[in-house]
């Protein structure tokens, strides 16, 4: 778990030199990057508009999902899985951002937490009361939740049907349904109306170098979520790295059997295009942190951080592409594959974590709690 808050008491009274002068803590910085104009990029571009899609794809799933319950048959079974997995692709863009309202709520937990809790599942199913938003059912709810709904309440698609519409439960399956993917909603909502109302002005303005400005929070959340959100929990975890043995069910869309290597490459790509300043729809490239770690190594005379990174990126994705599309299967009759991908992720774990820090002279802020 992140423990952002323990280092931030600790490194609290640490003021480390920047560049220009940001107006919530007034530190002053002596390098001539635009720290605010990454930021309004990263607001403006990226989080924003990767939030609002995610709102609109949660949207069109509340709409399949009223089809489905109203009439539970094959054809609205595949819209709504089809409306799961678009929202499912455009979550993997809002993970990293960690930040403001989202990191209050604890938005990340109530909406991927994987493998996630088929006990806890099937007793609320059974009890028909359950809070949602209680931590006890942050494995319970989200996108992994909705993935065993829609695939794994059953052994195939027929039967799946039948437990929503014959089951002496049905009801109680669907209202769970029901509940989980409108919470999903509202949780984003929550969040995007924060970034779109007062947050965003803040965040832009707080361009200084302290542990609570947004330069920094934005790039630890950044390589928090591409160590632990990506490196260990899409690849690290089920091979085993962190075990005794392989763990074949803790891959991404475990139930669903195919669209963990999917997930896997688009959370890769999130991860490229913010490092680079590329806007969330394709159309511009602008100020990033790749163009700040260029412009004060190429002033230091120092090697070229920015290219290391991204050929470090290409070669983690092309060992990525040669997995099974289901990470389960690739656990499970190859697991040198998952290991070898999860080295080359690690190797730009150390670029970003070390030399990337390290130019821009920033703190970590998060407690590394698996030992690597």
């Amino acid at each position: 778990m992140k423990l952002r808050n323990l280092v931030l008491v600790l490194f609290a009274a640490i003021a480390i030199g920047s560049c220009s002068e940001s107006e919530d803590d007034g530190v002053t910085t002596t390098d001539s990057f635009d720290r605010r104009a990454l930021l309004e990029n990263a607001a403006d571009n990226i989080i924003i508009p990767a939030l609002q899609d995610l709102s609109d794809d949660l949207n069109s799933l509340k709409i399949s999902k009223d089809l489905f319950i109203a009439t539970p048959n094959q054809a609205n079974l595949d819209d709504l899985r089809e409306e799961w997995l678009d929202a499912y692709m455009t979550w993997q863009y809002v993970e990293m951002f960690n930040i403001g309202r989202a990191e209050e709520i604890l938005y990340s937990f109530q909406m991927n937490i994987y493998p996630t809790n088929v006990t806890d599942i099937q007793n609320n199913v059974a009890s028909a009361s359950y809070d949602l938003t209680s931590p006890n059912n942050n494995d319970a709810v989200g996108f992994p939740a909705v993935d065993y709904l829609l695939y794994g309440v059953a052994t195939d698609d027929l039967s799946i049907l039948d437990t929503y519409t014959n089951n002496t439960n049905a009801q109680g399956y669907k209202d769970y349904l029901s509940d989980v993917i409108d919470q999903m909603d509202a949780l984003t909502t929550t969040v995007l109306n924060d970034w779109t109302g007062s947050y965003r002005d803040i965040f832009v303005n707080s361009t200084g170098n302290t542990v609570t400005s947004s330069v920094n929070l934005l790039i630890n959340d950044f390589i928090f979520y591409y160590e632990k959100g990506l490196r260990a929990n899409k690849v690290g975890i089920p091979a085993g790295v962190f075990s005794t043995t392989p763990l074949a069910d803790r891959v991404e869309g475990f139930y669903s059997e195919e669209f963990s290597k999917e997930l896997a490459l688009e959370g890769l790509q999130a991860v490229d295009d913010f490092f680079n300043g590329r806007a969330y729809d394709g159309s511009t490239t602008g100020p990033s942190y790749a163009s700040y770690v260029t412009e004060l190594r190429t002033n230091s005379g120092t090697s070229d951080l920015t290219t290391a990174i991204n050929n470090q990126l290409a070669a983690a994705r092309a060992q990525m592409n040669v997995l099974d599309d289901n990470f389960a299967n690739q656990v499970n009759t190859d697991n040198t594959l998952m290991t070898r991908t999860y080295d080359e992720l690690q190797v730009a774990t150390v670029l970003f974590k070390i030399d990337m820090l390290q130019t821009l002279n920033i703190r970590v802020d998060f407690v590394d709690a698996d030992g690597d």
